[in-house]
């Protein structure tokens, strides 16, 4: 109902301006104050004094006289306070905001009638997926759902790098060496650790074995990227026997957090259907095309960019930003919007990328990138190539190990009175320290570093997942307590919403709460527009607080609460179900039904 409100005041701002003959281009609304009892506000009265040549609080006054609070429906009152005007919320505002949050879809946007495609992780196919990638996915998958919530529809791609000299060297390595060359036992009992043994030995060997067996074994690596080149069969399915059985195991950890995908997008695929090679012709025509140093390469100085982006090499082979220009043209044509994550690590990569596109005539309008700082742990850098560091799996074994202690520790203290059996206890484990690694991955500002750190993404009572998590379990338990299936509904088990009577949520726990639900929408409309889940987080942050506080100002189930009171606060309580849970989708992080 916040955005309903906000067009309103909108409409009543504009008519009001146009009335008194000021210019209507900035209304200067704006969210109040905690301690303030307006939905929304307006600070329009500083912009206008100079020309109506009146001090702010008086034309504030002179607009708040031309709007008539009666003919608005979700505005009960416009009240000035100093040089701002408030507008307080009335009875339908909370009434339609508790009819709207009951329905399990809430927070959903209309359909836009736009595709997006979102790209994220991307991580070569060559080993586990290491801690320090992590927040690709996470934010990737994040930004995604966040989007599907804004009314978009979704494609989810992994771009496979699949063509690249890497990937030359590990099929030539796996092709080369058997079990007994290899050092060590795989880590796990899965592909990608199974077969990285294969490409680290690879790099060992290039860098240490004698000089006429490194030439032989590099001539073979270029062997097969010109094959690649070339569009010939027999190197592709030479690469793709090593890049499928790793992505395969790759994917396989990725579903654990879970991020799924809608397709592999493979970068050979625009080698062997030709969209390389028209690149390259291309880039070859445009002013800014040289060739020195033995590559073709664009000089992009006049453009703000110092340093040239190479797309051809001397031998003929493409490179891997030739490859994604031909990818992302594709992308431009199978959808309305694209956007893609990305390290800090490829902010240069990511202006060359847009700049040359532009270059070839591109409207990059619809292209998105999101950049993100790396996440730290106290065990230092991660390598694939050294094969040295922390595998996201080893971090999410951990985070499920420790909530699993923690939920066994707090079993003595929980208030429900079901018995939690040993499934039971896992499956809270996986949702809460799984959870509580995305959360605190994605709750902040992708461009800032962070440091994971066990104590502060696990703590109950702090603002983590697992504080947000239980206030979905407590929903829960209150709503089966009532004899009310959480998962569904309220419509759907003989409950009347149409004779709840929202006005007797009265308190200011209710009302600051109902509010708050009202406001999820518009969260998920500023933070889709802006591509920052963590927006979300923070949103449910708060959501944890207001519900928190009407917990323990207003029992629900208490004998000696009113019946009607009662009915109505079970609508609030099933509105704030629906909206913690969604919020935490959007995040990817599982709402236990009990804790």
């Amino acid at each position: 109902m916040f955005l309903a409100l906000r067009a309103e005041v909108e409409d009543a701002l504009e008519g009001a301006l146009a009335a008194l003959d000021f210019p209507t281009d900035d209304l200067g609304i704006e969210e109040p104050p905690d301690d303030v009892a307006s939905v929304l506000a307006s600070s329009v009265a500083f912009r206008l004094a100079s020309e109506a040549g009146a001090p702010p609080p008086q034309v504030a006054g002179q607009v708040a006289d031309e709007i008539d609070a009666d003919e608005l429906t979700y505005v009960a009152a416009v009240r000035t306070q100093g040089p701002y005007l408030n507008f307080l919320p009335s009875d339908a505002y909370f009434a339609e905001t508790l009819a709207e949050a009951t329905d399990e879809g809430y927070g959903h946007l209309p359909d836009r009638d736009a595709s997006v495609v979102v790209e994220h992780t991307s991580a070569n196919p060559t080993g586990p997926v290491h801690v320090g990638r992590a927040r690709n996915p996470i934010i990737g998958d994040a930004v995604a759902n966040l989007l599907e919530y804004a009314g978009y529809d979704v494609d989810r791609h992994y771009y496979v790098n699949d063509a690249g000299r890497q990937m030359a060297v590990f099929t030539w390595a796996y092709e080369t060496f058997d079990e007994a060359d290899l050092e060590s036992e795989p880590e796990r009992d899965r592909k990608e650790y199974d077969l990285v043994r294969y490409y680290r030995k690879g790099n060992a060997f290039l860098e240490n074995a004698p000089e006429e067996e490194v030439e032989a074994a590099e001539a073979e690596i270029e062997s097969i990227m010109q094959g690649l080149e070339a569009g010939d069969d027999e190197a592709y399915e030479r690469v793709s026997e090593v890049v499928d059985q790793v992505l395969g195991g790759m994917t396989e950890c990725l579903e654990r957090l879970p991020a799924e995908f809608d397709e592999f997008v493979k970068e050979t695929r625009f080698m062997r259907n030709g969209d390389t090679d028209d690149l390259v012709s291309r880039l070859k025509d445009l002013d800014e095309s040289v060739y020195e140093e033995e590559a073709w390469q664009l000089e992009l100085e006049d453009h703000g960019i110092d340093k040239n982006l190479v797309f051809l090499r001397s031998d003929g082979t493409s490179l891997y930003a030739t490859r994604d220009l031909a990818h992302h043209e594709w992308k431009f044509d199978e959808y309305d919007r694209a956007v893609t994550v990305l390290g800090e690590d490829h902010k240069l990569q990511a202006r060359q990328l847009r700049t040359t596109l532009e270059l070839l005539g591109n409207d990059t309008d619809g292209l998105r990138q999101v950049l993100y700082s790396y996440v730290n742990l106290p065990e230092g850098k991660m390598s694939t190539r050294r094969g040295t560091g922390v595998d996201l799996d080893d971090l999410l074994d951990e985070a499920i190990d420790r909530a699993r202690d923690e939920v066994e520790d707090r079993l003595d203290d929980r208030i429900r009175d079901d018995e939690l059996d040993d499934d039971d206890i896992e499956r809270i484990a996986h949702q809460v320290g799984i959870g509580a690694v995305r959360y605190d991955i994605v709750s902040k500002q992708p461009t800032k570093a962070i440091t994971f750190e066990w104590d502060r993404a696990l703590d109950f009572e702090a603002q983590s997942a697992p504080y947000v998590q239980y206030v979905h379990a407590r929903c829960c338990g209150i709503l089966e307590e009532a004899g009310l299936d959480p998962e569904a509904d309220l419509a759907d088990q003989d409950v009347e919403l149409e004779a709840l009577e929202a006005d007797l949520l009265a308190t200011d726990a209710e009302r600051d709460l109902l509010e708050t639900i009202a406001r999820f929408p518009a969260v998920v409309d500023e933070a889709g527009d802006d591509l920052e889940p963590h927006q979300i987080a923070t949103y449910t942050r708060e959501f944890a607080d207001r519900f928190n506080g009407f917990y323990r100002e207003c029992p629900v189930l208490a004998d000696d609460v009113d019946p009607d009171v009662r009915e109505a606060r079970l609508a609030l309580v099933a509105a704030s179900k629906h909206t913690v849970a969604n919020a935490l989708s959007i995040l990817g992080v599982a709402a236990p039904r009990s804790m």
